[in-house]
C-alpha cells in the first residue's frame, strides 16, 4: 500500500489531471473531483481508501465553504430579497422533505424492503433532494449574463435559502438517529444551537470587529490568514463542544465576517484553502462510489436519476409560477435547478453514517445525484430551447418583447445601439443626449429598464448577444454599437452577430484591460477601450497638467497613445499584490539583467529573432541612460533589456538572452 506521501502524491496528479479535463470540457471542477475519486476509489482503480485522516481533511472542506456561504448572509441583503428568500426558497425546501418522506411511506408498499424508507430517512434525502448546486448555476449564469434577469434573481433567491436551511438539517438529521426520545434530543440541539447563535452572533460580534482592527493595523497578510483561521476553526470548534456540526460554527464565523469591512478580502484569501481542501471532499465522496454495484443496477440509477430531476423540476416550477412568475421564467427556474448539488452530497454522508439509509440505496442515490450533476451544464445551456418547447405562451412573450422593441426603434435612423445599461452605458446616454445623437440601449435587467425608461431613456429590455434583438433593435439602420459591459465571451458572442448582420458597421468594446483587446479587435471590434489603461492614462494627464506641462502637449500625447492602440502602455511590471491569474492571462513587462558571459552579448537584437517567440524588447537601460532599440543594436554586457509580451515568451526570450 501507498505511503502518507504515495498517496499525496496520487490524490494531488489525479486531481490535477481531473480538473484540467473538465476545465477543457468547460465542465465545474467539482465533477472532476468527484470522478477522480471513482477512478481511484477502492471500488475502481484502489489507488486510494477511505481513512480517518481522508475523512477529517474533507470535513474541513465543508467548513470552509459553510464560513464562504456565511460570509454572503449579510442581513440588508437578506432583507431586499426576502419574499423570493424566505417565500419561494421556504417554501422549495419544504414541499421537497415534505412529497420525500410522503414517498417514504409510500415505499412500504410500492418497493422490496431493501429500498424501503422510513420516515427518518425519507427526512434526511428530502433535505438532499432539496438542495441545487450553487457552484454550477451560479457560474452558469453568470457565464450568460443572467444573474439579473428576472428569473436569475429567483434562483439566487431559491439558492440562498436551500443554503441557509442547511444549518437546521445538519442539527436535526443527527437527531433523528434517536427516535426513542427525538422530542427532547431535538429540543436540546435547538437550545444549544440558539444558545451557540447568540453567544457568537451577538455577544462576539464586537470583540470581532475590534479585535480584526488591531489584527489588520499591523499590515501583515501572514497575520491576517492566521487569523483568519483561527477565527473560522475556533468557532467550529465552540459549536464541536456543544455537540452541533463543525459547519454551523463556520457558518456563523462567516455571518460575523460579513459585517465587518474586511468581508471582500476575506473571501479571496480563504478561496484557496476552501476549494483545495473542498476539492479533497468530492474526492472522498467519488470514492464512496461502488461501481460494480452501480453497473450491476444501472436501471435503478437512471431510475432515481430521473424521477428526482423530474419532480423537483415540475415542483420547482409550480411554486415559481404560484408565486407569480410567467410561464417562461417558472420553466427557466424548475429547469436550473432541478440537479443535485454539493450539500446534498453532506447530508446524503450525514444520513449513511449515521445508518439511517441502507448502504445499498445510499450507492445508487450517489451515483445518480453525480450524473445529474453532470447533466445540468448541458440542461441550462439548452434551457431557452427547452423553454420555447414546452410553453406556446414564451413564443408570444418574446415575439412581443421583440416587436415592442423594433416599434420603439423603426423610425429611429443613425442611431447608437448601446449594449448594457448599467453606469457606463448610461454616462454615454447622456453625453449622447447633450449631442442630439439618437441611440437605444438593451438590458437585461428588467427592474433598471423599468426605471430608466420612466425617467425618459431610450432602452429596452433585451439581449444583445441575440441576433433577434439586434435586428429588432435596428441595428441595420445604425450608426455604431457600443458593448458597455466588460465581459469578453459575451463581448465576443455580441461581435459575431454584428459582423453577420451589418459588417460595416462600428463596434466599440469596453475590456477590464488589455488581455483580450487583440482578440476583441480580431473579431472586428473597431476599438477596444480597456477601462484600466483609459484610468492609467486619465490619471497621467491630470498630474501632466497639474506639473505645467502645455495642454496640447498633454492632449498630444494622450491622442498618441490612442492612436497606436495604447502599445506604448500595454503590460506591466508584475508584483506580488496583483490577482495570481494575472501572470498568464496579461501581457507583462520583465527587466533582464545581462552578465558579460550571456549568450547575446556582442549581437545586434535582430539576430536574435525574439519577435519569433512573441516578445518584444520595449527598451535597454545602459550605463544609467537608456538607448534607443533598434534591430541593429548590438547588446553589452551590463545592459538591462525590457521585454513586453505572454509570460510564456518572455520566459523564452529570457532564456535565450542568457544562453546559448
Amino acid at each position: 500500500m501507498f505511503t502518507a506521501l504515495e498517496l499525496t502524491l496520487v490524490l494531488l496528479g489525479f486531481a490535477v489531471l481531473g480538473v484540467v479535463a473538465f476545465r477543457m470540457l468547460h465542465l465545474p471542477p467539482m465533477l472532476g473531483y468527484l470522478t477522480v475519486g471513482i477512478l481511484i476509489g477502492p471500488h475502481a482503480l484502489g489507488l486510494a481508501e477511505e481513512n480517518a485522516t481522508t475523512h477529517t481533511l474533507a470535513e474541513f472542506g465543508v467548513v470552509f465553504l459553510m464560513f464562504s456561504i456565511g460570509l454572503e448572509f449579510s442581513l440588508p441583503k437578506l432583507s431586499s430579497m426576502r419574499r423570493t428568500v424566505f417565500g419561494l426558497g421556504l417554501a422549495q425546501v419544504l414541499l421537497t422533505i415534505a412529497v420525500t418522506i410522503a414517498f417514504g411511506y409510500a415505499s412500504a408498499w410500492l418497493l422490496p424492503p431493501r429500498l424501503q424508507i422510513d420516515w427518518r430517512a425519507a427526512f434526511a434525502l428530502g433535505g438532499a433532494l432539496a438542495m441545487s448546486s450553487t457552484a454550477i448555476v451560479s457560474k452558469m449564469l453568470t457565464e450568460r449574463l443572467e444573474l439579473e434577469t428576472e428569473h436569475g434573481r429567483r434562483i439566487i433567491g431559491i439558492l440562498l435559502f436551500q443554503d441557509l436551511a442547511l444549518v437546521p438539517i445538519l442539527i436535526m438529521v443527527p437527531a433523528l438517529s434517536h427516535p426513542a426520545n427525538l422530542a427532547s434530543t431535538l429540543g436540546w440541539a435547538a437550545a444549544k444551537a440558539v444558545a451557540v447563535l447568540v453567544l457568537l452572533l451577538f455577544v462576539g460580534q464586537k470583540p470581532v470587529r475590534k479585535w480584526m482592527h488591531v489584527v489588520v493595523k499591523r499590515q501583515s497578510q501572514e497575520l491576517f490568514m492566521l487569523n483568519l483561521l483561527l477565527i473560522t476553526l475556533g468557532a467550529a470548534w465552540i459549536t464541536e463542544q456543544a455537540g452541533l456540526s463543525l459547519a454551523l460554527g463556520a457558518f456563523v464565523a462567516g455571518m460575523l465576517i460579513s459585517e465587518t469591512e474586511y468581508k471582500h478580502q476575506v473571501e479571496e484569501d480563504i478561496k484557496p484553502f476552501r476549494d483545495v481542501l473542498l476539492g479533497l471532499f468530492f474526492i472522498t465522496i467519488g470514492m464512496l462510489l461502488n461501481l460494480p454495484l452501480v453497473l450491476a443496477n444501472w436501471w435503478l440509477v437512471l431510475l432515481l436519476l430521473a424521477v428526482p430531476v423530474l419532480l423537483k423540476f415540475l415542483l420547482v416550477a409550480a411554486l415559481t409560477r404560484l408565486f407569480g412568475a410567467s410561464t417562461g421564467t417558472a420553466l427557466r427556474v424548475g429547469l436550473a435547478l432541478a440537479q443535485a448539488g454539493e450539500f446534498g452530497f453532506v447530508l446524503l454522508n450525514q444520513a449513511g453514517g449515521l445508518d439511517l439509509v441502507d448502504p445499498f440505496l445510499v450507492q445508487l442515490i450517489l451515483a445518480s445525484m453525480v450524473l445529474s450533476m453532470l447533466a445540468a451544464p448541458l440542461i441550462l445551456a439548452k434551457s431557452d430551447a427547452i423553454v420555447l418547447r414546452l410553453s406556446a405562451n414564451e413564443w408570444m412573450m418574446q415575439s412581443l418583447t421583440l416587436t415592442q422593441l423594433a416599434a420603439r426603434t423603426m423610425s429611429t435612423q443613425k442611431h447608437v445601439i448601446i449594449a448594457g445599461f448599467g453606469r457606463s452605458g448610461q454616462s454615454l446616454a447622456k453625453l449622447l443626449e447633450e449631442e442630439k445623437i439618437a441611440y437605444h440601449a438593451l438590458d437585461l435587467d428588467p427592474e433598471r429598464v423599468h426605471e430608466a425608461r420612466a425617467a425618459g431613456a431610450a432602452v429596452s429590455y433585451g439581449d444583445a448577444s441575440r441576433r433577434e434583438s439586434l435586428v429588432a433593435a435596428g441595428i441595420h439602420r445604425a450608426s455604431a454599437m457600443v458593448i458597455t459591459y466588460a465581459n469578453t465571451p459575451a463581448a465576443l458572442k455580441t461581435l459575431h452577430h454584428a459582423h453577420e448582420l451589418a459588417p460595416l458597421l462600428p463596434v466599440i468594446v469596453r475590456s477590464h484591460d488589455d488581455t483580450d483587446l487583440d482578440k476583441l479587435k480580431s473579431s472586428g471590434a473597431a476599438e477596444v477601450v480597456p477601462e484600466a489603461i483609459e484610468g492609467s492614462l486619465m490619471l497621467a494627464s491630470h498630474a501632466l497638467l497639474m506639473l505645467g506641462v502645455p495642454l496640447r502637449r498633454v492632449l498630444h500625447r494622450v491622442q498618441t497613445v490612442r492612436g497606436e492602440r495604447y502599445a506604448a502602455l500595454r503590460g506591466y511590471f508584475h508584483g506580488a499584490d496583483d490577482p495570481a491569474h494575472a501572470e498568464h492571462l496579461n501581457v507583462r513587462l520583465h527587466s533582464v539583467a545581462l552578465a558579460e558571459d550571456a549568450h547575446a552579448i556582442g549581437k545586434p537584437l535582430a539576430t536574435l529573432s525574439l519577435h519569433e517567440l512573441g516578445a518584444e524588447v520595449t527598451s535597454i537601460r545602459r550605463s544609467r541612460s537608456r538607448i534607443d532599440v533598434t534591430p541593429d543594436t548590438v547588446l553589452e554586457g551590463g545592459d538591462i533589456v525590457v521585454l513586453r509580451g505572454a509570460t510564456e515568451a518572455i520566459a523564452l526570450a529570457e532564456e535565450r538572452l542568457l544562453k546559448a
